[in-house]
């Protein structure tokens, strides 16, 4: 199909004016293309407010010395713009999943919309391949789009299809799609892996990020049965998973035999994976992530991780202190939906200490810390230690099952702690 409006990065970009909101798309498929350049742009540009999640690559626009050309609204904080947060770059906070109410609802106008798509098929439908998430509720309000096509975006299905048409601007480009590589786990991460795989259901359908801890527990679940997938992200943790069909949808009420996500982000070997699957489905997030959707496949089980956690079961997972270090994202969304799945498990894994040797898990969070989870939604918390259970335990209760997980070094300390504040009467177990 013949492909309309096409021109150079340069031209598209025009289409930016001063003034305008410019959503970028985030994750792997960040458009670096027509990032790029739209910094370029910068001399002939005041006052244009950047909104994303988090991104990948280069992110000029948050230059100090660009400050009079953009100013960015970030719903999640990515690493590329974190030194600059409280200087050129703000957060907002919010559920993933109310972000494109915000869109729909015209309480945040979108003038322009940059994405990073595949190429058209012969009905002239471009994919938005690993990345829906909020964009697509973007390209639905936004006044312009422009999308780079790229032949190295794989194609996927669900809500990621777009036809050509709606691009006012279209930019031919063959750009790799940013990977994410595999780190291995550290023991303290395997440790942990085994001990959330210990209480993972057969039949369980998943939800659970990238990083140590998710492919830690990954590499524990060969022996599992019949797991299904719903997740707004995920990586090639699953891949082995589904080859050797431990994971095959099979017991999920909603969406079964379905891979249902909202971003992806791993190597060429995932994206080669998602590419024209129709077991995978990628989706507008304001879907994947509520709840509603969320409770009715069965014993959904959702793996979060946090920066430091209270003896209460407060969960501080956005921010160190009064410093913004990412966000709200979906943590909450899972952790009610798999609450309120029938026999869901909604857990909050973290290695006990930080790199410095810090007790995460600690008296009372740091001043001006954001609690991301409430005490009162909190069932489960992993460490390298074991699993602390939560639910319907007192203030007590908790306290000492969390001490009981926490590393041993800080243990006394804790002790102490829980004297202080609640007494010496018996910890009931």
């Amino acid at each position: 199909m013949k492909i309309p409006n096409v021109m150079t990065a340069k031209e598209a970009v025009k289409l930016i004016q001063s003034g305008n909101r410019v959503l970028i798309q985030g994750g792997s498929a960040t458009p670096q293309t027509l990032v790029k350049a739209m910094v370029e742009r910068a001399p002939e540009l005041k006052g244009v407010e950047i909104v994303h999640l988090h991104t990948e690559g280069e992110c000029g626009y948050t230059a100090p010395e660009l400050s009079e050309s953009f100013r960015t609204n970030a719903f999640f904080i990515g690493g590329n713009v974190r030194k600059m947060v409280g200087e050129t770059v703000d957060y907002i906070p919010i559920f993933l999943s109310d972000i494109p109410s915000l869109f729909r609802q015209g309480y945040m106008d979108l003038d322009v919309v940059l994405v990073n798509v595949s190429p058209p098929d012969k009905h002239g439908f471009c994919s938005l391949g690993v990345s829906v998430d909020i964009v697509i509720s973007g390209i639905e309000q936004g006044k312009k789009v422009i999308a780079q096509i790229n032949p190295r975006m794989p194609r996927t299905f669900g809500d990621a299809l777009v036809h050509v048409n709606n691009f006012d601007a279209c930019v031919l480009v063959e750009e790799e799609i940013y990977e994410m590589k595999f780190v291995e786990p550290t023991e303290e991460e395997k440790a942990i892996g085994k001990n959330i795989a210990e209480i993972i259901d057969d039949g369980a359908t998943l939800q659970m990020g990238i990083g140590g801890i998710p492919n830690a527990v990954l590499t524990f679940l060969h022996n599992h049965k019949d797991l299904g997938i719903h997740t707004e992200m995920f990586s090639e943790g699953i891949v082995d998973l589904v080859e050797k069909g431990v994971v095959n949808g099979s017991k999920k009420k909603l969406n079964p035999y379905k891979i249902i996500s909202g971003f992806a982000m791993g190597t060429r070997r995932l994206y080669d994976f998602m590419d024209d699957n129709p077991e995978i489905e990628m989706n507008d997030i304001a879907y994947v992530n509520d709840t509603a959707v969320i409770r009715q496949n069965p014993k959904v089980t959702a793996i979060n991780s946090a920066i430091e956690i209270d003896i209460t079961g407060q969960v501080c997972a956005d921010s160190i202190g009064s410093r913004m270090f990412s966000g709200v994202g979906g943590q909450m969304d899972f952790m009610r939906g798999a609450a309120l799945s029938m026999g869901g498990k909604p857990i909050i894994a973290v290695t006990s200490t930080t790199h410095k040797g810090v007790s995460k898990i600690v008296p009372m969070l740091k001043q001006g810390a954001g609690v991301v989870t409430t005490r009162a939604h909190a069932r489960f918390v992993a460490t390298e230690y074991g699993v602390a259970e939560l639910f319907g335990r007192n203030l007590k209760q908790r306290a000492q099952s969390l001490r009981d997980v926490a590393h041993p070094d800080h243990r006394e300390d804790l002790d102490k702690a829980i004297f202080e504040r609640f007494g010496s009467s018996l910890m009931v177990k």
